[in-house]
């Protein structure tokens, strides 16, 4: 009863916490929630006191990335989300030059039969990337609840992403911060390039970094200048 008057979609969300609100919402318009035996499709319906509400949950549909046994190294792993540590070499998605073989094609595979759906196809939520050639922790959402809540962690930048660095020479100040506005190069949708500060067209990049160790002198160099630096990256961006 108390309840009622409230939107159904944010009442189901509430009382059916594996899936999200969207998914709701999805089921809604598809007719998947009847009210005493007749579909509901109103998304805003207000909730009555007293009556019958019923939702029909389709199982998942299979992802269209196939499934493959590929060794993972699993950091921590429950119902709800699995950490894992990314080789190099090692694409995180099927896409041009790498139609198989990725981190979700292996994923598909770890995780089979504990994937509940992420917007009704079973599939694991990943919510950042890694490129290709960089190693690193990753998490996947294997609850499309598990989905949103990561993804508003990261969209609120209340996950901290520190990155090593090797790098030539080294860094001065050891210690600083790197604030540009990244854009498309040309025409090219692969590359992009350094743009002027606060360019309309750009997005705005800014990573802290730390020199954490320095390496030996490089050769025909002046004394004390090291041949290479370990910097610890951290993203603000």
């Amino acid at each position: 009863a108390e309840a009622a008057g409230e939107r159904l979609d944010k009442w189901l969300s509430g009382a059916l916490t594996e899936i999200s609100r969207t998914r709701v919402q999805a089921l809604i318009e598809d007719g998947a929630v009847t009210l005493d035996g007749a579909a509901i499709t109103d998304a805003k319906h207000k909730v009555r006191a007293g009556a019958h509400y019923a939702i029909a949950i389709p199982p998942p549909e299979e992802a269209a990335p196939i499934s493959q046994a590929i060794p993972l190294d699993v950091l921590f792993e429950d119902e709800h989300l699995i950490v894992l540590n990314k080789p190099p070499h090692f694409s995180v998605h099927p896409g041009p030059g790498h139609p198989d073989g990725t981190l979700v094609n292996a994923l598909l595979h770890h995780c089979a039969g504990q994937l509940s759906g992420i917007g009704g196809v079973a599939r694991p939520g990943i919510v950042h990337r890694l490129d290709m050639d960089t190693s690193g922790v990753m998490v996947a959402a294997k609850t499309d609840r598990a989905h949103q809540g990561l993804a508003k962690l990261f969209a609120k930048h209340d996950i901290d992403r520190i990155y090593m660095a090797l790098v030539r020479g080294g860094l001065r100040p050891r210690a600083g911060t790197i604030h540009t506005y990244l854009g498309r190069a040309g025409a090219d949708r692969l590359r992009v390039k350094i743009l002027p500060l606060n360019s309309p067209a750009g997005k705005e990049a800014i990573t802290h970094y730390e020199t954490a160790e320095i390496f030996g002198a490089q050769a025909g160099s002046a004394a004390g200048t090291p041949a290479a630096s370990l910097a610890l990256c951290t993203l603000e961006t």
